[in-house]
């Protein structure tokens, strides 16, 4: 399906977006006194007018292949609960992937768990970078805003990347109640798969059902550990969180888990995993 003609903003780059479009980002609570900073890649199933719902139907958008459902739900609860910052993405990681490698097949799928994505098939160079200029790139950009925000505070800020995954993903259940993502950085992931456990008795993945290891995921990859700060992605299954109530029970969760976590001191301190 072909995009439709883009228009041009003030610095005469061509944007997809227009009047009624949401932001390709949101930060909330900006100037929050947590050390900590909550990113969230898949916060959004919107898609630019320009895009036509990338040929697909609002229910489809909804499902998981749109968005992580619960996750930006989640992420504001914590931010409310922490006092920290948060970073979310505008748009559905249909139009692009904030999580992938621009030109990675995965960062604007042609197909996605069995569902063919019309706006996606055959894009030329510049529909990719329309796509890039409007809704990817300022994202990122709001990320390292947020980053340096916190190191011209002469803080290294915990960073946590909040997901949500399918109960089941191309014909394979996934049993875990949470996954715990790390690369080489064990600071906060070790001890919360541990707390997660301990504490509330939840099916914890160590890198499951991703692999952090995997290098697919470009926003911690990227964003943080070239800064050496200590972060995981948190990956929760849907059908936990896809409701009001489960958000609740899962902050309750991670709130306690984290609680001993991020009050060590000793944790915000720059320290390089090579």
């Amino acid at each position: 399906m072909p995009e439709k003609t883009t228009v041009s903003d003030a610095d005469g780059r061509a944007s997809l977006l227009r009047m009624g479009d949401p932001s390709p980002f949101t930060v909330i609570n900006p100037y929050g006194r947590a050390k900590v900073l909550l990113l969230c890649d898949h916060a959004s199933r919107a898609v630019p007018n320009a895009l036509d719902n990338l040929g697909l139907a609002d229910a489809d958008l909804a499902k998981h292949v749109g968005w992580d459902i619960g996750a930006a739900a989640l992420t504001h609860e914590l931010s409310r609960r922490w006092d920290a910052p948060a970073v979310l993405s505008g748009f559905s990681r249909l139009v692009v992937d904030c999580n992938r490698t621009l030109g990675e097949a995965t960062s604007m799928p042609a197909v996605s768990d069995g569902i063919t994505v019309p706006g996606n098939q055959g894009l030329s160079a510049d529909q990719i970078e329309a796509r890039a200029t409007a809704c990817y790139w300022p994202y990122h950009g709001a990320v390292t805003a947020a980053l340096d925000r916190f190191a011209a505070a002469g803080v290294a800020p915990a960073v946590i990347s909040m997901h949500s995954f399918t109960p089941r993903m191309n014909g394979l259940e996934r049993p875990w109640h949470v996954g715990v993502l790390w690369d080489r950085d064990p600071r906060l992931a070790v001890p919360l798969i541990a707390n997660l456990a301990r504490l509330h008795g939840l099916a914890v993945g160590d890198n499951e059902p991703y692999s952090a290891r995997d290098p697919h995921g470009f926003t911690l990859r990227h964003h943080v550990n070239p800064r050496g700060l200590p972060n995981v992605l948190l990956e929760m299954r849907q059908d936990e969180v896809g409701t009001d109530e489960g958000v609740l029970r899962y902050a309750d969760f991670l709130e306690t888990a984290f609680a001993p976590i991020l009050a060590d001191p000793a944790l915000y301190r720059p320290a390089l995993y090579l």
